[in-house]
């Protein structure tokens, strides 16, 4: 039963304080481990597929974090070194200008070569590598570049199920890739809303724990008084903005999003099915018929925004969104908030490759905030910024925090 694998105790919740006393070593074996779990029950034919330019294939996730710890790590800092190949620098690099032009993002799906047997001895190699250099005496910078690798690491073990899903979902014969996890949220939260009274809040992270940079840094915002839904949007909810022709009535609507879902011919959720004259959906552990109380998934952030005005609210910014979570044990799904995504006052771009991490993508995109129930434990904080294009379905996000359009 792969569920139970999936869910590995938080590693981050240490302050740096306690990492002195622990072994970061085992950490990272954790990690790494975990990574292959998740591909364990795939075929070969499994690893090489990419449906789409924005989603990558199994066998790029793993090699692409190997070649993170190689690249960004041990070539600097473990002296003597000798990398697997040269040529995967290129080849596995993601978007990182300032270490080589990468290759191009939409042509990992016919790298066909490394075969998937030698990205399992690449990350064997890496692997053995990193264990030598986290046996030795290394400081704390080095530290904290691994714990950013770990927490990178983990960001694709929740990619890599998002796109493996995208690909499995264009399959019509439904493929099963574990029958005891479907990765669903099934409980919506309590009904009715909460008011959040007018003041000024504090955003972003403070602690000694882990973080982004883009989590940083704390500052205060004036909010008006809101209210907030207390529960996730169910399935339901949103079926009954379907029929009440949601998908075929500008009024909704965004402008870009109506020429969205005209251009795409969209005109219901990501991996809805009707058969039979029912609604299925498909998950990783099949197709299965739509559980109208369990909360909604797979929606892009046009779609939210147009339920939302359907519904006579709106979508909450992320700085509502963090101050109500202190108030509820949200996370089973990212949620949409209607901020674009930028930096926060005093923001400064770190020196080196890794200041590309978070800062360039600053453009264009939206801010979801929660996690998916893909996410590792850990990465479910209140002040998590994650971005994507208002566009983009596959990942596991929800329409759960409706705001009531007026300001009481």
């Amino acid at each position: 039963m792969l569920i139970g694998l999936l869910y590995p105790p938080s590693i981050f919740r240490l302050s740096r304080i306690e990492l002195k006393e622990k072994m970061l070593i085992e950490k990272y074996i954790e990690v790494r481990t975990q990574t292959e779990r998740l591909c364990a029950p795939l075929h070969k034919e499994d690893y090489i597929p990419q449906a789409v330019n924005y989603a990558s294939p199994p066998k790029w996730h793993l090699a692409h974090t190997a070649w993170f710890f190689e690249d960004m790590i041990l070539k600097d800092y473990l002296p003597g070194y000798a990398v697997y190949d040269a040529r995967f620098s290129k080849l596995f690099n993601s978007y990182y200008q300032s270490i080589g032009v990468p290759a191009a993002r939409s042509d990992r799906g016919i790298i066909t070569r490394p075969t998937v047997e030698e990205v399992y001895t690449y990350r064997k190699h890496v692997d053995d590598h990193m264990k030598v250099l986290l046996n030795s005496d290394i400081s704390e910078n080095v530290k904290e570049f691994v714990i950013l690798g770990l927490n990178h690491e983990q960001q694709h073990q929740e990619l890599l199920i998002t796109d493996l899903k995208y690909v499995f979902g264009l399959n019509t014969t439904w493929p099963v890739y574990d029958k005891n996890c479907n990765y669903l949220a099934s409980e919506s939260g309590d009904s009715g809303s909460t008011t959040i009274p007018e003041g000024i809040y504090e955003i972003g992270y403070s602690g000694d724990n882990f973080c982004f940079d883009n989590e940083l840094n704390r500052h205060k915002v004036y909010l008006q008084s809101y209210e907030i839904s207390n529960s996730l949007v169910t399935n339901g909810e949103y079926m009954a903005f379907i029929n009440d022709g949601g998908y075929l009535t500008f009024s909704p609507w965004l402008g870009e999003g109506w020429e969205w879902i005209q251009s795409e011919k969209i005109r219901h959720p990501l991996y809805w099915h009707m058969v039979d004259g029912t609604w299925h959906t498909y998950t990783l552990a099949g197709l299965i018929p739509i559980d109208l109380d369990s909360p909604m998934s797979h929606i892009s952030y046009y779609e939210a925004e147009a339920f939302a005005r359907w519904k006579g609210a709106r979508l909450p910014t992320e700085f509502e969104w963090e101050v109500a979570a202190d108030k509820f044990s949200w996370g089973a799904r990212w949620e949409w908030t209607s901020s674009a995504y930028a930096s926060y006052p005093n923001f400064r771009i770190r020196e080196g490759a890794l200041g590309e991490y978070n800062a360039k993508f600053m453009v264009n995109q939206m801010v979801l905030r929660g996690a998916s129930i893909a996410s590792g434990t850990n990465h479910s904080r209140s002040t998590y910024r994650n971005f994507f294009h208002p566009e983009i379905r596959p990942i596991f996000p929800v329409y759960c925090s409706t705001v009531s359009i007026y300001i009481k």
